[in-house]
């Protein structure tokens, strides 16, 4: 496979975060996220490690990038179905990779 097919089964879609709320179960402080991906692929959930930069009021209405596709895991007591992406600051805490303005929900990132 080339690195363009490679890149291309990556689904990475943009979703509006709606709904954000500390896990409590979770080992490391975390997050579950509701992130609405528009009329193609509706709500899904996240649990995401954002705690160091972000409070849950901070999130809520802002858009993400997200795999889409890489399958399902149980996190803490969560349905985690997407990952949300972020890079690591000098600090190595989490910042999220978002679009510069605000876009259709559920487009593909290419």
């Amino acid at each position: 496979m080339n690195p363009v097919e490679a890149f291309e089964t990556l689904d990475l879609r943009v979703g509006r975060i709606e709904k954000c709320e500390p896990n409590a179960k979770a080992r490391k402080p975390s997050y579950c996220l509701w992130i609405d991906f528009g009329p193609s692929l509706g709500q899904r959930t996240s649990s995401a490690q954002l705690t160091d930069l972000y409070q849950p009021n901070d999130l809520v209405g802002r858009q993400v990038i997200a795999a889409v596709n890489l399958g399902q895991r149980r996190i803490a007591g969560f349905n985690s179905q997407v990952l949300v992406l972020g890079l690591p600051d000098e600090h190595n805490r989490v910042v999220l990779l978002a679009p510069e303005r605000d876009v259709p929900l559920g487009g593909r990132v290419y």
